[in-house]
């Protein structure tokens, strides 16, 4: 009788090869000490920051103020005021421009009320909504005026982008230089298609990513939950909503180019060669967003690059400039780019993967 031999296991679907692939991109981080350790550090100062900035806005309540004689009965009921009487206009003028108090209460013509408040650049929004009435405000320095709660919006929205694009980014093109390297990849090539290794790279390290985002727009509800800061979070919820959304089409965007310039290269110190350009691409929005916050021709510039998307109509959506039906044309923008961007990469990826030795150049790797 002759031994029969076992039949041999269908190969798997193409599917089924993605989710292997995308299954070991996340398993080998969440197995990883320095990931964990990194994603803890992070989640520590982001929940710090939320609660010291949430408290430290609740305890600024109190509000220190220069009041005329004459206009002393309009701010009496006024709670958590720091009254500082003086004589006339020109002496609280005086002390709002030395900074000794925030703003100044002065008796005057001005209808309805018959009194007005004098800033130095921004009025103090506790003061105004604590009035029965909105007062005239007269501002000694418009050009220095700033929305900072703008401005740390802003800043939030870039830098979230910037970290979370910046280290799974790398993160994917050190995992393929190393599989070629060592010529691990030509073991995975043989069980699964190249097209199929490319995109368990790129949807396991998106879950990643996104589980980071989703993870610090829960600390930051929270945070601002705890802290009492809820008309702010009612204000941030949309604009962080979109965010998530930009954030996800924008990553797959750069993870399928991140992969696809490390399959140009060989060796690990080579990686830099191909991806610097990424790096500037990932840089940009937070440096543009950092200088140029409050300029509304670059942000609206921003909200339909493909690359600065992410980051520049959610600021708009909060600063309030962005039509409803712009995040949509914005998106739509990203997508076909997104499109792409995954074809043009895996093109790129299936032509250098297997090539071995020498930085493989750009136009070779597109014509294969």
């Amino acid at each position: 009788m002759t031994a029969q031999s076992a039949p041999l296991a269908p190969a798997p679907g193409f599917a089924q090869s993605v989710w292997l692939v995308a299954e070991r991109e996340i398993g080998s981080k969440l197995r990883s000490k320095a990931f964990l350790i990194s994603f803890g550090i992070l989640f520590a100062i982001a929940l710090g920051g939320v609660i010291w900035a949430g408290f430290s806005a609740k305890n600024a309540s109190t509000t220190a103020v220069a009041v005329t004689s004459d206009a002393a009965q309009y701010v009496q009921n006024v709670p958590d005021l720091e009254l500082t009487t003086v004589g006339d206009r020109a002496a609280a003028e005086a002390l709002v421009a030395d900074g000794t108090v925030k703003a100044a209460v002065v008796a005057d013509d001005a209808p309805p009320l018959g009194f007005s408040v004098i800033v130095e650049s921004d009025a103090p929004t506790g003061l105004l909504t604590s009035l029965s009435q909105s007062p005239n405000v007269v501002v000694l320095d418009p050009s220095s005026a700033t929305d900072w709660i703008g401005y740390i919006a802003a800043i939030g929205f870039g830098i979230v982008f910037l970290l979370a694009a910046q280290t799974f980014g790398a993160t994917i093109a050190q995992s393929v230089v190393e599989e070629k390297s060592t010529r691990v990849v030509e073991l995975l090539i043989s069980a699964v298609p190249a097209r199929a290794l490319l995109a368990g790279k790129v949807i396991g390290n998106t879950v990643l990513a996104m589980a980071q985002v989703l993870v610090l727009a829960a600390i930051a509800v929270v945070g601002l939950t705890v802290t009492g800061q809820t008309a702010f979070l009612q204000g941030v919820g949309g604009p962080i909503a979109w965010f998530a959304i930009f954030f996800l089409f924008g990553f797959v965007l750069l993870a399928s180019l991140f992969a696809a310039a490390a399959a140009m290269v060989s060796r690990q110190e080579d990686i830099g060669s191909t991806t610097t350009p990424l790096m500037f691409l990932i840089l940009a929005p937070y440096f543009l967003v950092i200088f140029f916050w409050n300029n509304p021709t670059v942000l609206t510039v921003m909200s339909y690059v493909p690359f600065s998307a992410p980051v520049g109509m959610p600021t708009r959506l909060f600063l309030g400039q962005a039509q409803w039906w712009e995040p949509l044309v914005s998106l739509a923008i990203l997508l076909v780019t997104c499109v792409l961007a995954i074809l043009g990469g895996a093109k790129i990826y299936e032509n250098s993967i297997l090539r071995m030795g020498a930085r493989v150049k750009l136009g070779e790797a597109i014509r294969g």
